[in-house]
């Protein structure tokens, strides 16, 4: 039903959504120029600005259309836009979630352009990261940034509390959650903010005892998955105590960085970009995450990051060329947009910069994408699907449920399975 709903909107949005963010095949459309559709303007679009000014250099005259949307609406247009058959509203490249690559390529195939003899060197990718994008035995997207998990943290808040980064160090969550208490008694300031209801938190720790939220035949895995439920658990006890705070959206997420109204964040690699635009510097520090206390427990996961798809309305040799150029040759690019963005690459000859070894002034010299690469040399393997993002709805549902209608942890899972499995036609 709600994904009935969630396509009737669309539909009725289509015009205003459409033709305020396509291309029309009426309007002459530059030989010389592309438009890209990406979300974070710290992050996933200022690359696309530094990645366009090294392309101009050797194509004079080159324009990057560079438009942001939030990956929620790139989402929901490329269902109305599959459903509508109005491809020519596409851009050229758009920027899509790892993990609702392959269900969206498989879902409307027509929407995506085939790369996989387009001259790009696939095999310079982490493998694991190329893999989302594989479907079918074709490539359809160019990878980009690693999405290592953190936990970052204003050093002068901790202080107040008596604390370090090294009391978070490879802690377990119960311990973390001891010390959010402390930090929140001391300074009266929650640990640590997270954006929606929490699937995307949850996810995280369930990936970092390596599991997920679906078994090894495919199954929605919630009630009976001690991870998960460790990781609810925990979760829950944050929310109950005070220690972490859930802002409404990601607008409203990044404005508890702004506003300093949290002690750090625990997220993806990539939020160092917003941390660094929103200050102070000098101060902030950066650690791994907790692990659940379980058997194959960790203190390492991924968030998740993303690839860029060239579409099926694109330019095509021109948009070929720009990221064959850019995000899968240029170590430059790499280099420009790793210390301002926090943009870890997934491509390997960037690997070997020596900007990864730098001091970073900014976090109080940490040698921060040296510990981040560490970081990820630790993180488990999981299991995937291409169902996850029906999970994560359900997911937040339930945690809603729980935490603003007081429904039982129990009722909450059992009720979210049935839905992922009603969803899945199981």
């Amino acid at each position: 039903m709600k994904k009935l709903l969630v396509l009737l909107l669309t539909l009725v949005m289509a015009g205003m959504l459409l033709t305020a963010c396509g291309r029309d095949d009426a309007e002459d459309v530059a030989v010389n120029e592309l438009t890209v559709w990406s979300w974070d303007p710290a992050f996933n679009m200022f690359a696309m600005e530094v990645a366009a000014e090294i392309f101009e250099r050797s194509n004079p005259g080159f324009v990057l259309n560079n438009v942001e949307m939030p990956w929620e609406t790139i989402d929901m247009q490329l269902t109305t836009i599959g459903i509508s058959g109005e491809h020519h509203l596409l851009p050229d490249i758009m920027l899509i979630q790892d993990q609702a690559i392959e269900i969206s390529v498989l879902t409307f195939p027509q929407l995506f352009a085939d790369i996989t003899n387009s001259g790009i060197n696939f095999n310079e990718f982490a493998s694991g990261k190329t893999d989302f994008s594989v479907v079918n035995g074709r490539n359809f997207a160019v990878p980009f940034d690693n999405g290592v998990t953190i936990t970052a943290f204003r050093t002068d808040i901790l202080a107040q509390a008596g604390l370090t980064i090294g009391d978070f160090t490879n802690v377990t969550w119960n311990q973390f959650i001891d010390l959010g208490r402390q930090v929140l008694d001391t300074t009266g300031m929650p640990l640590l903010s997270t954006y929606g209801v929490g699937a995307s938190f949850m996810d995280v720790m369930v990936k970092s005892a390596g599991t997920s939220l679906f078994d090894a035949n495919g199954q929605p895995n919630f009630v009976n998955n001690p991870a998960f439920r460790e990781a609810v658990d925990r979760f829950i006890e944050m929310v109950d105590a005070g220690v972490m705070l859930l802002p409404g959206d990601w607008s409203d997420y990044i404005g508890t960085l702004a506003a300093h109204d949290v002690a750090g964040t625990l997220a993806g690699c990539w939020i160092l970009g917003t941390i660094q635009e929103v200050g102070p510097a000098g101060v902030w520090a950066v650690t791994n995450i907790p692990r659940l206390n379980i058997p194959g427990g960790t203190n390492y996961s991924s968030w998740g990051g993303s690839s860029w798809v060239i579409t099926s309305n694109a330019n095509f040799d021109l948009a070929v060329a720009f990221m064959n150029y850019t995000f899968a040759g240029s170590t430059e690019l790499y280099d420009r947009i790793l210390p301002a963005a926090g943009a870890l690459s997934t491509w390997g000859p960037a690997a070997a910069s020596t900007v990864y070894l730098e001091p970073q002034p900014f976090f109080g010299g940490q040698t921060v994408f040296a510990d981040i690469i560490r970081f990820s040399q630790n993180i488990p393997d999981f299991m995937g699907g291409i169902h996850h993002y029906t999970a994560m709805d359900q997911i937040d549902i339930a945690l809603g449920n729980i935490i603003n209608l007081g429904m039982s942890i129990e009722d909450a899972l059992r009720e979210a399975e049935a839905a992922v499995r009603f969803e899945m036609g199981l």
